[in-house]
């Protein structure tokens, strides 16, 4: 079983910066696709970035510029930097573990860009 976990998020001002984190356990986080996802209000959730086990990295168009996407093996760890925050970037942004035909989500965290 693998455990995801997300910290970071929080209230910012338009124009801000966020770096959200995300844990996973497991013997094989190497091995995992990692996403980040997010789901605004009245919205469909998106995929917003992703990173492959061999770090590949894509973005969701809207955000390509503005944030980047990086895992550290040896800590187990994955990283969302988001800079020039919109308000339309506000929502809850949530991680996933991809690994062995699996999908392993963490409980998602709150971000909202406001004045």
């Amino acid at each position: 079983q693998v455990q995801v976990v997300e910290s970071g998020g929080g209230l910012v001002q338009p124009g801000g910066s966020l770096r959200l984190s995300c844990a996973a356990s497991g013997s094989f986080f190497s091995r995992y696709a990692m996403y980040w996802y997010r789901q605004g209000p009245g919205k469909q959730r998106e995929l917003v970035a992703s990173i492959s086990s061999g770090g590949t990295k894509k973005l969701l168009t809207s955000v390509k510029g503005r944030f980047t996407i990086s895992r550290d093996n040896a800590k187990q760890m994955v990283y969302l930097q988001m800079n020039s925050l919109k308000p339309e970037d506000t929502a809850v942004y949530s991680c996933n573990a991809h690994w062995d035909n699996l999908d392993y989500w963490g409980q998602g965290i709150q971000v909202t860009v406001s004045s």
